[in-house]
């Protein structure tokens, strides 16, 4: 039985352009030409508006049907969900093609496929089953119909408007574009790129970081490749545990971590586990790759090989008191930042050793260990570290001499501490020379006496045994620093000095050194043979009242002096700095006043095959240190939030 535009009655077919996307659409008439006859009764009766676009379609002339390809489909259950959805084209025609964003990933995967509802066919047609066509699924033609509203117009008076022909090219053109904005690169059904509403922001610049930051996390050059090699090992693990989350969080972040190849996992420098066995930390040359005291270890602690010491030297007169704060002696204002190594000495120190050393790690806090202490009667000296440099120094070594006619007496004499850092060794003496205005070849006998009987170093090797020699220590050493009371003086009565003293500045004391004994003795060579001392700027660090800044006022009326120094000397020149010379006039309870002196350093690579410390340090020193600390800055807390609480607000 067929109707008069030809079309059999009952063959319920769907009619589908070829797209190489596979996208199915199918056309809606508003209006349809003059009507058909109905199915059942075949009166006709034109169809009414709201005719399903099925039934509309068998009504096509035959030019139209010339054009399209008619085959039958056979209904696809649903894809497996993909881990990362993408909108169906239904549903995105729906939208009627709204901004929304989606992944780059999401948009140039090659294997990105059709929708899971099955509204896109894949680019080869499915084979026709034989004998009656299968119908389509009356939801998937009626989306359809939704997506294009406008394909087809027809008259009001029921007549289409042009010939059947143009209705045909119509349709045809319609479904050409809109099969071609879906067509992609090789067949694939693709998206057009949907760009932003506004300019993204300016991209973050990946110097947030500090330059000093940046260079404590310098990696191996064994190492340059570990960010193609983490990349390519871990994916997206590193970034879901670092970019994902600041991203989601709204921080500020940048990829300073990733320049300055820190891990995946954490802030610390990288080491592949490969050059762990590698490595031997036994053995090793100067230049050697991953030498613990090599020059890339050595280069990424201090790129410039220069490092901060802080020298000082002070007789305590025996006190029990010590100062309330020791800030202003160990951690001057004038330099920025604190130093890498702090070496104390001290002459007739306090009866309690131990407490003067806590009071030094509690001063000095957290960041910084004592490496190593030794002391010789009433001689202390205390060598303190920053603790994450304690690894590269080799066992500490030190010895005493007795300047004293009996030797039970240790009120004078000298001690020296050695060890090596990295490729340099150091040594450092603290002395108490003979006293006495007068007793300049005293101090200049027990000068020689030190350097002759010191026996350093012992097990350490000597860094450069060419330029050695038995009858001297100092010259067994590349630094080393000399500090003490050597108990020099000047050599002018009490007036004119006073005079001196209250006619210039405190910074110019140049007037007074051309009276003092040991800047006349090292000009001779007869003492401190290679030493240099830093220009002085202070005034003379003896001999106050106690608790007070005025010199003696006894009745000996002794004469103000240039007691208290630090001197150096290196194999190298220009090795050692000094950064700043200066005295301590705020700990007022010796007779003397601290003097310390701030020096800049060059630390030169070394080798494996030393005595190592392997992180030894006083560790229940450190505890009591830090305690104490914590426990005075909560008592500080305290009295400030009583002293607010206890405030009274009087009405007069």
């Amino acid at each position: 039985m067929s109707t008069p535009n030809g079309f059999p009655q009952h063959s319920r077919v769907c009619l589908t352009r070829s797209v190489e996307g596979g996208a199915v659409q199918d056309l809606q008439a508003k209006k349809a030409g003059k009507a058909a006859k109905k199915e059942a009764g075949g009166d006709g009766a034109p169809p009414k508006i709201g005719t399903p676009i099925s039934e509309t379609l068998k009504l096509l002339p035959e030019e139209l049907k010339a054009n399209m390809k008619i085959r039958s489909i056979t209904p696809r259950p649903p894809r497996k969900p993909r881990l990362e959805r993408a909108a169906s084209l239904d549903e995105k025609s729906w939208r009627k093609w709204r901004r929304f964003r989606t992944s780059q990933e999401s948009l140039t995967d090659p294997n990105e496929t059709s929708s899971s509802n099955g509204s896109l066919q894949e680019a080869s047609p499915s084979p026709p089953t034989k004998g009656r066509a299968s119908p389509c699924n009356p939801c998937c033609q009626q989306d359809s119909l939704h997506s294009s509203p406008d394909a087809l117009e027809a008259s009001p008076g029921g007549k289409s408007r042009g010939g059947t022909s143009d209705l045909g090219k119509r349709a045809s053109e319609i479904s050409s574009a809109f099969g071609g904005l879906l067509r992609g690169k090789g067949g694939k059904p693709r998206l057009s790129q949907i760009m932003p509403a506004r300019p993204l922001p300016p991209p973050v610049e990946l110097n947030v970081a500090s330059h000093s930051l940046r260079t404590a996390n310098r990696i191996d050059s064994d190492c340059l490749d570990y960010r193609h090699y983490s990349q390519h090992k871990f994916g997206r693990v590193s970034s879901s545990l670092s970019d994902s989350r600041l991203q989601g969080n709204g921080t500020l972040y940048d990829n300073c971590s990733t320049d300055s190849m820190k891990s995946t996992f954490s802030v610390l420098t990288p080491i592949r586990a490969k050059d762990v066995r590698s490595r031997s930390y036994l053995e090793g040359s100067l230049l050697a790759s991953g030498a613990l005291m090599g020059a890339e270890e050595l280069s990424r602690y201090f790129p410039d090989r220069n490092m901060g010491i802080f020298v000082a030297t002070w007789n305590m007169q025996g006190q029990k008191e010590l100062p309330v704060n020791l800030d202003d002696f160990l951690l001057p204002t004038d330099p920025d930042f604190a130093q890498d190594m702090y070496v104390i000495g001290v002459q007739e120190g306090c009866p309690d050793r131990r407490e003067w050393e806590i009071r030094l790690q509690e001063t000095l806090g957290p960041h910084y260990v004592l490496l190593h202490s030794a002391a010789h009667g009433v001689l202390y000296m205390s060598v303190f570290i920053r603790r994450d440099l304690i690894w590269f120094c080799s066992e500490v070594e030190y010895a005493t001499v007795t300047t004293r006619i009996v030797s039970q007496i240790k009120t004078k004499g000298a001690l020296g501490i050695s060890f090596t850092f990295f490729g340099t060794s150091f040594l450092f003496i603290t002395s108490h020379f003979t006293s006495g205005d007068s007793k300049v070849n005293e101090r200049k006998l027990d000068y020689n006496k030190t350097i002759q009987a010191l026996t350093l170093p012992k097990n350490v090797p000597d860094t450069n045994p060419y330029r050695s020699s038995s009858s001297d220590v100092t010259t067994r050493f590349d630094e080393v620093f000399w500090f003490g009371d050597f108990n020099f003086r000047l050599n002018k009565d009490r007036e004119t000095v006073d005079s001196i003293l209250n006619q210039h500045p405190d910074t110019d004391v140049s007037k007074l050194l051309l009276y003092d004994q040991l800047t006349s003795e090292m000009s001779r060579g007869s003492i401190f043979k290679g030493f240099q001392e830093a220009d002085i700027h202070f005034r003379p660090s003896y001999k106050f009242d106690i608790g007070k800044d005025s010199y003696d006022s006894t009745s000996k009326q002794r004469t103000p002096s240039y007691t208290d120094l630090v001197v150096f000397r290196s194999r190298y020149k220009d090795d050692i700095q000094a950064v700043k010379y200066s005295s301590c006039p705020v700990i007022r309870t010796s007779d003397h006043r601290p003097v310390f002196a701030l020096f800049r350093v060059k630390v030169r690579p070394g080798r494996d095959n030393i005595p190592l410390a392997a992180g030894l340090f006083d560790r229940d020193l450190y505890l009591i240190g830090i305690r104490r600390r914590a426990t005075r800055e909560l008592l500080k807390r305290r009295e400030q939030k009583d002293q607010r609480s206890s405030s009274i607000c009087s009405i007069s």
